[in-house]
């Protein structure tokens, strides 16, 4: 075990060190799909897996980071940490489950202090059936132009103008309207894109080759965004099913809420990744959950994500301000604060201990 701050890191480039020293160190069999972008720094970037444990293992933990890019400083840092936790890993081969790690889903978004692929797009928004026709949304469609205006910051005016669209919903209500997914704006915010991305595509291919005989899968998906500082929200994401919820709130508590009851911001999304992995294991028990760990408000995170939106559409704004923006998105998702880390660690220790139970 090591000391839980040097398991985090503050750039995609050296977690992906961190990361894969870490699974070697375990002997954990590695792979890397290989991404067709630079990283920020000129670094290659890629979606790394390490397997913890017996590959003809009938049961299965799946631990992701990173797929929204900027929020896998924190899942990285609870991947690392795990892999050098000789309790945890001596607990699981007991219990004779095999860990899979998947490491920065969205390598691009990660790398560059981005919520979202090269693509633009949302990952989590990316997986609906391209062949029918787009869903729309008119939450998104009436504040689009207001959500990135020509200059920022955005002025009284524009303030207001949103509060006036929101009407009487609060803010989280509102918010979690706007991120369900638009595919009307390619240059917006909440973008679901109009194919396939990388990340999806590499998520699909790497899913058929690990899980395809596994009968027990559980999926925790490690996120970070709205609500207290280091608060947990454990969130149901599989299927709309009483029994997988009920499987759920009987390993992880009664208060695991599911996702599309949720009042949470991007819940009741129009398509979701979890949705693919029935499909690469239809013979399966699969339950998955997200763990999503408090950084700020919603109004904080919303405005750092327009703000960098606002940045990717003005690529000649001055530097400093460039450099404002890039920083606070990353704070939003990532507060880099000890104590912060040592509660993330520590709760998400204490869920997959309780996978292994279930």
């Amino acid at each position: 075990m090591i000391p839980i701050a040097d398991a985090f890191a503050a750039s995609y480039a050296r977690a992906r060190v961190k990361f894969l020293e870490a699974a070697a160190t375990a002997s954990a069999r590695i792979e890397s799909f290989n991404h067709p972008l630079a990283g920020q720094e000129g670094e290659a970037l890629a979606l790394d897996v390490a397997l913890d444990g017996d590959p003809q293992s009938r049961r299965l933990l799946i631990v992701s980071s990173g797929r929204c890019g900027v929020d896998g400083f924190g899942g990285s840092g609870v991947q690392v940490f795990a892999l050098h936790d000789s309790e945890w890993r001596e607990k699981a081969r007991s219990a004779g489950m095999a860990v899979l790690y998947l490491h920065a889903l969205n390598p691009y978004g990660f790398s560059h202090l981005r919520c979202v692929t090269q693509e633009n797009a949302v990952l989590n928004r990316n997986f609906v059936d391209f062949t029918k026709p787009l869903p729309p949304n008119l939450d998104y469609r009436s504040a689009h132009s207001l959500l990135l205006p020509e200059a920022w910051p955005p002025d009284d005016a524009n303030r207001a103008a949103l509060k006036a669209l929101a009407g009487s919903r609060d803010g989280d209500a509102w918010l979690a309207a706007l991120c369900a997914g638009q595919y009307e704006f390619p240059d917006g915010m909440f973008y679901g894109g109009q194919q396939p991305t990388w990340s999806h595509r590499t998520l699909r291919q790497l899913l058929d080759r690990y899980v395809g005989q596994v009968d027990q899968i559980t999926w925790l998906d490690l996120h970070t965004g709205e609500g207290a500082a280091g608060e947990t929200e454990r969130l149901y994401v599989g299927r709309e099913d009483a029994e997988g919820l009920a499987r759920a709130r009987q390993w992880w508590g009664e208060g695991v809420r599911a996702l599309h009851d949720s009042a949470s911001p991007g819940a009741s999304p129009t398509a979701t990744m979890w949705s693919c992995l029935k499909e690469a294991a239809p013979q399966a028990e699969c339950t998955e959950m997200m763990l999503k760990f408090g950084t700020g408000s919603s109004g904080e995170v919303l405005q750092a994500l327009r703000a960098d939106h606002w940045l990717a559409l003005h690529p000649m704004a001055p530097v400093d301000m460039a450099a404002q923006i890039q920083a606070g998105l990353k704070r939003a998702f990532y507060p880099d604060a000890d104590s912060w880390k040592g509660q993330v660690v520590s709760q998400t220790r204490q869920v997959m201990f309780q996978s292994l139970g279930g």
